[in-house]
């Protein structure tokens, strides 16, 4: 299989020639590894996992003896298994003033992420890494910054086909999973109730310390029905037979695993009485479709969650943009108590982008009326706009386009 450039790939190397250690974060299979063992190419950088029985019995109780076993400059997978290994990369980045010394790929769990922040404070930098985005499944990158003005979607919009429906639906039913994105229905299939069996439920009992997995299955499935909705601990805990702490519990672990991501709702002084619940979406949209057994792209397409998954896909797709770009933007979503809902704020220097989110390739105009209550609050709008299933670039009005989906 042909190697897939990554998008965090200029993100990573200008990390790394800034920080002694460099941890890439991610849910398992969405290529840390290759894309570390790819740019550690002719380096000589030694390799290890911890996955791998001896060294992860090493790590944890000879550090010392560990790096002296495996020298840096070094790549370690899974590094949350091994956390004693922490201190001693403490020590020897203080030793050394040479950049990027340790390469190292982990789970978000909380826990260990908590750990690292603490010991390895000011001398890693921490990047997250999704499953692959649709431009890079088709080896795409745009050279300008996502800004939502008519001038940057103009200047995106020769380097792209012609927005099809049936082609987004194809990546939303396949997902991002580098090994899934060539694989037929059958294979497919397999390869998702093989990540469920042999991963996540090996991770959730290592690391949640949950053996009902009965239960979590059926959790996992509830949260697949509840895409691109407002969290409801309830809902969730009745589908599973368990307390709505537990819930909580468990949505975080998924989090922590890279499995969903919760888009917390807008908050500000100024706005009183806004949502206080976030909203849940799966960061792969394949293993999602799994789950709640769409077969086919097209029962997908045309079935009743379709608008949902819709949704999800523009906003991991924004999340990955965001995750990779040069600057940071901090992504919520707006609903008040009057029912008055935005799909997504891109907030970025103070500026907000307010954008909804539609399937049809022809959405009403008047949805961009909602922009003004911004304007009342005295924040600052910048450039938004409805991403749609439009072919081409449309604008609404000075600061609102027209969005085809496969722009951003």
């Amino acid at each position: 299989m042909e190697y897939l450039k990554r998008s965090l790939e200029r993100k990573f190397l200008h990390m790394s020639s800034f920080f002694k250690a460099v941890l890439v974060t991610g849910a398992r299979q969405v290529g840390k590894t290759t894309m570390l063992k790819h740019l550690a190419q002719g380096q000589g950088r030694t390799y290890v996992t911890m996955d791998d029985t001896m060294a992860r019995m090493l790590a944890k109780s000879d550090p010392i003896l560990f790096f002296q076993t495996y020298k840096p400059p070094i790549i370690i997978d899974e590094i949350q298994k091994a956390p004693k290994l922490f201190e001693q990369i403490k020590i020897m980045c203080d030793e050394s003033d040479e950049r990027g010394r340790f390469w190292l790929t982990g789970s978000q769990q909380y826990r260990t992420m908590k750990n690292i922040r603490e010991t390895l404070a000011g001398r890693v930098g921490i990047l997250e890494l999704y499953s692959l985005s649709k431009n890079e499944a088709e080896g795409r990158s745009f050279s300008n910054e996502l800004d939502f003005s008519l001038e940057c979607l103009l200047e995106r919009q020769p380097l792209v086909r012609k927005n099809d429906i049936v082609d987004i639906y194809g990546h939303i039913w396949r997902g991002g999973m580098p090994d899934a994105i060539f694989a037929d229905a059958e294979q497919r299939q397999e390869y998702f109730n093989s990540y469920i069996e042999t991963y996540l439920m090996r991770d959730v009992s290592e690391e949640g310390g949950i053996i009902d997995t009965v239960r979590f299955r059926k959790f996992l499935n509830a949260c697949a029905a509840l895409i691109a909705e407002q969290v409801n601990y309830k809902t969730l805990a009745d589908a599973a037979e368990i307390s709505q702490p537990t819930a909580k519990e468990w949505l975080r672990l998924l989090q922590g695993l890279g499995i969903i991501c919760l888009l917390p709702p807008y908050a500000n002084n100024e706005l009183k009485r806004l949502a206080k619940t976030p909203k849940l979406y799966f960061c792969d949209t394949g293993l999602c479709a799994y789950l709640s057994m769409w077969l086919t792209r097209d029962t997908l397409m045309n079935g009743a969650a379709s608008g949902h998954y819709f949704e999800n896909y523009v906003v991991t797709e924004l999340l990955k943009n965001y995750a990779y770009a040069p600057n940071k933007a901090n992504l919520t979503y707006y609903r008040d108590s009057n029912a008055k809902e935005i799909d997504v704020f891109v907030e970025e220097n103070g500026i907000i982008h307010p954008l909804e989110i539609k399937k049809s390739a022809n959405p009403d105009r008047r949805e961009i009326k909602k922009y003004e209550l911004l304007d009342k609050a005295g924040l600052t709008r910048g450039s938004g706009g409805i991403i749609c299933m439009c072919e081409k670039v449309i604008p609404i009005d000075a600061k609102n386009c027209y969005i085809p989906c496969n722009l951003i």
